[in-house]
C-alpha cells in the first residue's frame, strides 16, 4: 500500500524556519520523484518544489533562494527546508509522488494527507 506522511508544519514568525518531511512507504523512494505542493484558502493548489529520482531539483520562483529540497533514499523520506518564510508561504502543503516531475500536480499519482504552515506574527 502506497502512502506518504507528511510532517514538520506548524506556526512560525515571519523569517522564521521549518523543515517538513515526508515519509514513504509501500514503494522505494530511489525511483520515483517527489514534489511539493501547497494551497493556501481559495486558491488552486501550485507547485511549490520537486526533486527527480536523479536527484534534479526545481524551485517555483516565489521560494527560490530560501526553500531547499532534498532526499534520502536509504530512510524513504524527503524533505523540504523552509527559510526566511513570510505570511504569503502560509498554506496546507503536500508531497506527491511519480515517475517524474510533472509540472501539473494532477499528474502525479500518490499524495499525502498535508500539513498546515502559518507564518504569522
Amino acid at each position: 500500500q502506497v502512502q506518504l506522511v507528511e510532517s514538520g508544519g506548524g506556526l512560525v514568525q515571519p523569517g522564521g524556519s521549518l523543515r517538513l518531511s515526508c515519509a514513504v512507504s509501500g514503494f522505494t523512494l530511489d525511483y520515483y520523484a517527489i514534489g511539493w505542493f501547497r494551497q493556501a484558502p481559495g486558491k488552486e493548489r501550485e507547485g511549490v518544489s520537486c526533486i527527480g529520482s536523479d536527484f534534479t531539483t526545481d524551485y517555483a520562483d516565489s521560494v527560490k533562494g530560501r526553500f531547499t529540497i532534498s532526499r534520502d533514499n536509504p530512510k524513504n523520506t524527503a524533505y523540504l527546508q523552509m527559510n526566511s518564510l513570510k505570511p504569503e508561504d502560509t498554506a496546507v502543503y503536500y508531497c506527491a509522488a511519480d515517475t517524474f516531475c510533472y509540472a501539473d500536480p494532477r499528474d502525479f499519482g500518490s499524495w499525502g494527507q498535508g500539513t498546515q504552515v502559518t507564518v504569522s506574527s
